[in-house]
């Protein structure tokens, strides 16, 4: 009986259908990167945690009186000059979505006037076709929050490089920050958020 049915068209078929099941399976869930980890650890900006302004003296001598004198025409005031050194522009704290997700995401205009997203101490899940967006999409907690990334606009930074560690990402130039609120590492191929921060506007 087992020699028959091994014989039989229809058993080959269902063989056939079981292996590349499994295979699309396997390619499109990828579930050996669930349980392997994948580190970066590339060299961040060192951004000052302030940045001094020049505050022009307002001080005047109150020692002996002078001769009067012609108060001079008064100038306008210069434009503070901008800082030539890395300069914080925003980030947060990442929140957790579909995976426990932990770190956190900032962006720096870097010396030479470049912008760049920077993921610190990043810790999430691995998984398939992870991407790093930035998005005007408000980062909620719980499933609600989940797949709102792709209803706006965003712009791709490329694939996640690893899901643990530090590790940047170029914004490319010219690109329109306004409203980019939020960063998110997104998995492309379910259309979900593993876990997003929120880009607050540095002080």
């Amino acid at each position: 009986m087992p020699m028959r049915l091994l014989r039989a068209p229809l058993t080959w078929i269902a063989v056939a259908v079981l292996v590349v099941g499994a295979a699309t399976a396997l390619y499109w869930f990828q579930p050996w990167k669930l349980v392997t980890d994948r580190e970066v650890h590339e060299e961040l900006v060192a951004v000052p945690s302030a940045t001094p302004s020049a505050v022009p003296s307002t001080a005047s001598s109150t020692g002996s009186a002078a001769p009067s004198r012609p108060a001079a025409p008064s100038r306008p005031a210069a434009p503070s000059p901008t800082p030539a050194g890395p300069v914080l522009l925003g980030g947060g704290e990442f929140v957790s979505h579909e995976h426990d997700t932990r770190g956190a995401a900032r962006i720096v205009r870097t010396a030479d006037g470049r912008h760049r997203l920077e993921l610190v101490g990043l810790d999430t899940s691995n998984g398939p076709d992870l991407q790093v967006w930035l998005t005007d999409q408000p980062v909620r907690t719980g499933p609600s929050g989940w797949r709102v990334f792709d209803d706006g606009r965003h712009v791709a930074l490329g694939p996640l490089k690893g899901n643990r560690g530090d590790q940047a990402y170029e914004i490319p130039a010219g690109t329109d920050l306004t409203g980019l609120t939020s960063v998110s590492i997104w998995c492309e191929r379910f259309a979900v958020s593993f876990g997003a921060a929120a880009l607050t506007t540095a002080g």
